[in-house]
């Protein structure tokens, strides 16, 4: 892959990323801060500063390295986990699933936004292709993120829905996955069983999805 294009395609996903990692992050501080517990609101963490949420590793080195050596064709990545008690939640079992699904929620609100700039740019004939592009990936890192997270494994966001709304006994079970749980969902994104069976599924619906919701913008502009 030539530099320049490399260069290219960082910026232009540099800033959906950097929004879309921080604005998930904090809201789940937000809700548990909101549903009683403090504990990343008083660690500086209920916060849009991107420099809060970022891990050297995880958010930077990591999506590098895989972008490299696959040409872009794999990329994987993390940002430091939001702390939260789930003990100081004033219903714990019931209030874990709105802390969880904060986060993928304020990932399709995103996708939304970007949907309606790209939008309202190809509507007014902006013909700049770096925020037309910009806009797109926007949309994609959005709904990727809102995906992969919904996931039903701990300790991803919907391993911990699933927690939640498990009866005690099968919650506690799938909850002894967790330490384990980050290595078997790399494994199975390395094999392409999320790829094919989780992903591209949901990310094909959350597109219909916002093709729906935006039809009354779209018919504006025809």
């Amino acid at each position: 892959m030539q530099i320049d294009n490399l260069i290219q395609t960082v910026l232009i996903y540099a800033l959906p990323v950097l929004f879309a990692i921080t604005v998930h992050e904090a809201a789940h501080g937000y809700v548990a801060r909101y549903l009683g517990d403090n504990t990343a609101y008083v660690m500086g963490r209920v916060t849009l500063n991107p420099v809060k949420h970022i891990d050297p590793v995880g958010t930077i080195l990591m999506p590098l390295m895989l972008y490299f050596a696959t040409s872009g064709a794999f990329l994987f990545g993390y940002a430091k986990p939001v702390p939260v008690n789930f003990g100081h939640l004033r219903r714990p079992k019931r209030d874990m699933v709105w802390v969880a699904l904060a986060g993928p929620a304020s990932n399709f609100i995103q996708a939304i936004l970007w949907a309606v700039a790209y939008t309202l740019l190809a509507g007014f004939d902006v013909t700049e292709r770096f925020f037309l592009e910009m806009a797109k990936a926007g949309v994609l890192v959005n709904l990727v993120m809102w995906a992969f997270n919904l996931f039903p494994l701990p300790p991803l966001d919907g391993g911990r829905v699933l927690v939640g709304l498990l009866p005690r006994r099968a919650a506690w079970a799938l909850s002894r996955v967790e330490p384990w749980g980050f290595f078997i969902v790399l494994g199975l994104v390395l094999v392409g069983v999320v790829g094919s069976l989780w992903l591209r599924p949901l990310i094909g619906l959350g597109y219909a999805g916002l093709d729906l919701l935006l039809t009354p913008l779209n018919a504006l502009f025809r």
